[in-house]
């Protein structure tokens, strides 16, 4: 058995039997890691008064080879960020995120993924209750882009040519972008992009200057609820078409609801 120590942040927590847990833990040096915590319930000396949800720390992590669930040590609390649990949209958009990662990062060294997640938890829980539906849309979306499935937005996904700023297309999930009006005919299936939200996506996707920047750019700010809740739509559609399986994104769900958008309001992206 190896003894890791790492950067860590507590992405989901289950109680196991009377005094322990099972977490799922995003680390600086081996991806997403799942752990039991043995008497994590009672004991602040190992493992903190404050591992709830989110927290940031160090980590000490005895890894078994060929084993799915290894065990906590210890795990000492830097951060806790209250500002994600002191308003349900931050909370829930904060969960979405979550989950997302646990279900694309595997359990490899990934840096520049562990750094641009801290900084858009940072970021969502920053944000003001009217930006953070937007903000945590351009997390998930450069984190989509990070891991290797970014759509194509700037030409169609399928012959390649380039299209126009002004120009209306389709977006398929199946060829993973945006396609021009020929291809877009022939396509199955897809959603009509109009060219202001193909412009917003695009701004998610730009990287800044930072590695995985998930700051979001001006031109993204002051989304209506309408549109808000279809670009929502429309990254779950796309992420949940390439996933490697089928599970339901239950916190993605939630994230959703907790959007009260009237459906009447709801316009076409």
């Amino acid at each position: 058995m190896t003894l890791l120590d790492t950067d860590a942040v507590v992405l989901h927590s289950a109680d196991y039997l009377e005094s322990s847990r099972i977490l799922r833990l995003a680390t600086r040096e081996a991806g997403v890691q799942s752990v039991l915590a043995r008497g994590a319930r009672s004991s602040r000396k190992r493992f903190g008064s404050a591992m709830g949800l989110f927290a940031e720390g160090q980590a000490q992590i005895r890894i078994k080879p060929g084993r799915d669930l290894h065990t906590l040590e210890r795990f000492d609390v830097l951060r806790i960020r209250t500002g994600l649990a002191a308003e349900l949209g931050r909370f829930a958009a904060a969960s979405a995120f979550a989950e997302l990662v646990m279900r694309v990062v595997h359990d490899e060294s990934a840096p520049r993924v562990y750094d641009g997640m801290l900084r858009s938890f940072d970021t969502i829980a920053a944000a003001e209750p009217s930006e953070t539906v937007s903000v945590a849309l351009g997390a998930i979306w450069q984190l989509v882009s990070e891991v290797g499935f970014s759509p194509s937005m700037e030409s169609c996904a399928e012959c390649h040519a380039p299209l126009r700023p002004e120009d209306d297309a389709t977006f398929s999930h199946l060829s993973g972008g945006v396609l021009c009006e020929r291809c877009g005919m022939r396509a199955a299936g897809g959603r009509r992009l109009p060219p202001s939200a193909r412009r917003t996506i695009a701004a998610w996707l730009q990287p800044g200057d930072a590695p995985f920047d998930a700051s979001i750019p001006p031109t993204v700010s002051g989304l209506s609820k309408a549109e808000s809740k279809a670009h929502q739509r429309l990254l779950r559609e796309f992420i949940t078409h390439h996933l490697p399986d089928n599970r339901v994104m239950r916190a993605y769900a939630v994230w959703e609801q907790a959007t009260l958008l009237s459906p009447a309001a709801e316009r076409e992206v």
